[in-house]
């Protein structure tokens, strides 16, 4: 079954880099094309006050790393959290990376603040400490490329953390068949993570920026977990779709005994 992701675009990308780079939406098209040429994404910028109509229908919904604060109380990010508890509580998937992770736990009853571990930046180890049956992953741990100061401190009721580190506890999570997020991002890549280095630069610790330069070197698993949210949409569609025949088959037998 091919999937239909709506990407909700948190962010642009700042004019030094819109000559060399596409935009954190495109990143993602381009993320899950690797995957599955199959997935069709549209992308809103939600910044701007795009939103979906109503008459469009998704497989899931994804929010995307953002250079704002979850928490702040600009109009667009009052207006995304309200909108992400009705999407929730129509029963939609939700997927957030970075600025999408910190949000959609804040919107759902956890909570995030800025961590008092400063920035995390480059390329960054995380161990697994749940794995749900829809997650292929044979290791026990994997590394993502991150920027963010930003950090959920408490998971939404009902959550599952499902990786974590000394650094970042609440690194990844789940809540139920309906919200999977993660802090580190799949969709940058090596050459982007460096462009962002260099263009804050004056705002990291020095030896804090050396080594995720350093850390560079090293690769991250991005298209993995890539693979792993198209897999968790899919068991939910799936899951979606079992639910809907079953009830479809008792309203059928229903009637024929009424």
């Amino acid at each position: 079954m091919a999937l239909k992701i709506c990407i909700l675009e948190a962010d642009d990308l700042h004019p030094a880099m819109q000559d060399t780079f596409i935009g954190f939406g495109q990143m993602f098209k381009q993320l899950f094309a690797a995957q599955d040429s199959s997935v069709e994404c549209h992308v809103f910028n939600v910044v701007r006050g795009e939103y979906p109509s109503q008459q469009q229908a998704f497989d899931a919904y994804l929010v995307t790393g953002s250079k704002a604060d979850s928490f702040a109380s600009d109009p667009w990010i009052v207006q995304l959290r309200d909108y992400l508890r009705q999407r929730y509580a129509l029963g939609d998937v939700l997927l957030g990376i970075c600025f999408g992770h910190q949000i959609l736990a804040l919107a759902l009853g956890g909570d995030t603040q800025r961590s008092d571990k400063g920035w995390g930046i480059g390329v960054h180890r995380y161990r697994f400490e749940h794995k749900p049956d829809w997650l292929p992953a044979q290791d026990d741990e994997f590394q993502l490329l991150i920027s963010h100061q930003d950090q959920v401190t408490a998971l939404p009721q009902g959550a599952k953390r499902l990786a974590g580190s000394e650094f970042c506890e609440n690194a990844a999570f789940v809540l139920g068949q309906q919200v999977l997020c993660f802090q580190g991002h799949p969709e940058f890549t090596h050459e982007f993570s460096r462009g962002l280095l260099q263009l804050r630069e004056s705002i990291y610790c020095p030896l804090e920026y050396r080594k995720a330069c350093e850390s560079l070197a090293h690769p991250h698993d991005g298209d993995a977990v890539a693979q792993w949210m198209l897999c968790f949409v899919q068991a939910a569609k799936q899951a979606r779709a079992s639910g809907r025949l079953q009830a479809a088959a008792l309203n059928k037998e229903q009637l024929c005994s009424a």
